[in-house]
């Protein structure tokens, strides 16, 4: 059975009236939705507030869900939507992510346990690379930013995204591109590279 068919099988439930099968959906994409909310909101107590009333949207909503996207893609969806509404109401800009998605781990800060045999430098040069391109990820566009997050941290397909952000695939594409190309002008000069090579 596929995550995919899970979900499906919990929506079902609660779509019966099963309250804890919403728990457990809750309990599944609760983390995953505070660091991807993360990303548009600097306060730690903000995020659960807008992750709360993201689950909230979508169990009221979820009487009407047909399954044509994956439930994690429509919630993402939901929170993304739920975060911008946060934000203009509360006429804020999205912000630099907050200390909540380290808990995770699953910042790039990983680059440094790539390998057993570093040396200082080489530790060096990796936190600095990380710090460059996490850097780079909170300069982005909310709209590059959101993209690059779900395709390279979330591992999120190109599909879902689109789905996601309720956008045709193409830009999804290109969004992912000028990220990417974003990130990479900032690293070129770490690496040396000259400016014709993307990396």
């Amino acid at each position: 059975m596929t995550e995919r068919d899970v979900d499906a099988e919990l929506v079902a439930r609660v779509q019966r009236g099963d309250k804890q099968a919403f728990d457990l959906l809750v309990i599944k994409y609760q983390r995953k939705i505070m660091r991807l909310l993360s990303r548009m909101i600097r306060d730690p107590s903000e995020i659960e507030d807008v992750a709360q009333e993201a689950f909230i949207k979508a169990y009221r909503a979820l009487p009407q869900f047909r399954g044509d996207s994956a439930f994690y893609t429509w919630l993402y969806r939901i929170a993304i939507n739920t975060a911008r509404n946060w934000l203009a109401s509360n006429k804020r800009r999205p912000s630099k992510p907050s200390s909540f998605e380290g808990e995770d781990g699953e910042t790039f800060d990983e680059i440094d346990n790539l390998t057993d045999n570093t040396t200082p430098e080489s530790e060096l040069a990796s936190r600095q690379i990380a710090e460059t391109v996490n850097k780079a990820i909170e300069d982005l566009p909310e709209e590059l930013r959101t993209a690059i997050v779900l395709r390279e941290i979330e591992g999120m397909s190109y599909e879902d995204i689109a789905q996601s952000m309720n956008c045709p695939i193409g830009t999804v594409r290109s969004r992912i591109f000028r990220a990417r190309e974003a990130i990479a002008v900032r690293l070129r000069p770490m690496m040396g590279n000259s400016g014709d090579r993307r990396w």
